[in-house]
């Protein structure tokens, strides 16, 4: 017997059921006028460049006094930790009486393009922290760094540590040598020269273009066949347009920023052999001294769970957790068991600590 039965009768239902929800969808996408994002009252409290420092402002009248700087990834923007009001990590932590700031990288343009790592840790994040600081009468804050910017937060935690009171870090790449993640074994052919001499500025598209073809089947097939099953529920439609919006969303990578990032992290692997250099200084995790939470997410594709568990080896605190959570590389702040767990467990670790 053929192991693949199909009745007349029955494609001819499911093609009838297709069509049917694809013309509801097409209504339903001519209504949507806008996709919003980023819903979480915030103000703009620093700007240097294309830089901006956000302040989210409280939602309980009495926050942890010692406020928390999230440090997002240059590879894609930071509305994914506030990507609707519903799924939003930031709205999370001040509920539970966490007092928020980010750090918005912007749109870097050909201005940019000779922007070093230096420039965005020792410069940008430096002086985000003395604003913060300096607002809040305080010689210390917290650090909450995700993906990339999780690294960025490690060298900056190591350079800098009578300014971090205690540091979290988000499905961070720490060793970039582990061989379960297929970025990680891209990332190491790439020839950065090459590619930063031809781009200038390596364009955001071309960057996403890469993240997508990881997983070509499920994010490019799977995902859009799915999609017509949604066009009719306006709020599940709303969800994944937002999702679209933000994945395309890419900026521009600093031409010799990510030049460093890929020979040094990636190729090099010097984070964990302590050959970092940033403005003449070494980058010595063995200086991480502070308490230390380490996220990763079970499932994660970009970031492996080995090549975040690494840090455990490497840093210089005695007071170290990590957390496991389940979920992918995203699933990890916009799922619903995320919405329920992983603030929480955050905010309950640095009010232990404060």
């Amino acid at each position: 017997m053929f192991p693949v039965q199909i009745r007349p009768e029955q494609a001819m239902k499911e093609m009838v059921d297709f069509n049917r929800k694809l013309l509801r969808g097409i209504d339903s996408i001519v209504d949507i006028k806008e996709i919003d994002v980023a819903p979480t009252s915030k103000e703009a409290v620093y700007r240097e460049d294309e830089m901006v420092l956000y302040h989210y402002h409280p939602t309980v009248k009495r926050p942890c006094k010692v406020p928390v700087m999230m440090v997002y990834a240059l590879v894609n923007r930071p509305y994914m930790v506030d990507i609707q009001a519903d799924r939003s990590m930031v709205r999370n932590l001040l509920s539970q009486g966490m007092d928020v700031y980010l750090i918005d990288w912007g749109y870097p343009d050909r201005c940019e393009r000779y922007l070093t790592l230096d420039d965005y840790i020792n410069g940008y994040i430096d002086r985000a922290v003395d604003a913060i600081r300096e607002r809040h009468g305080l010689d210390k804050i917290n650090l909450l760094g995700i993906c990339q910017g999780g690294t960025f937060s490690l060298c900056y935690s190591a350079l800098h540590p009578d300014k971090v009171e205690n540091l979290i870090t988000m499905v961070t790449p720490v060793d970039f040598h582990v061989r379960d993640g297929l970025l990680n074994v891209w990332a190491q052919q790439l020839d950065a020269d090459a590619l930063v001499d031809a781009f200038g500025n390596v364009p955001g598209e071309f960057m996403n273009w890469g993240f997508l073809m990881l997983k070509p089947l499920q994010l490019m097939v799977q995902k859009y066949l799915g999609f017509v099953s949604i066009l009719d529920d306006e709020e599940n439609l709303r969800s994944f347009l937002r999702m679209e919006k933000w994945i395309f969303d890419s900026p521009d990578q600093a031409g010799e920023a990510i030049r460093q990032f890929l020979k040094d992290f990636y190729q090099g692997n010097k984070l964990i052999k302590g050959e970092v250099e940033l403005g003449g200084r070494r980058v010595d995790l063995k200086n991480v001294a502070m308490p230390v939470l380490n996220v990763y997410a079970k499932e994660d594709h970009l970031v492996p769970p080995s090549s975040s568990q690494a840090l455990e080896k490497y840093v210089g605190s005695k007071d170290l957790t990590t957390l496991a959570f389940p979920g992918g590389h995203i699933g990890i702040y916009v799922s619903g068991r995320a919405q329920r767990e992983l603030a929480p467990a955050v905010a309950q670790w640095v009010k232990a600590r404060v």
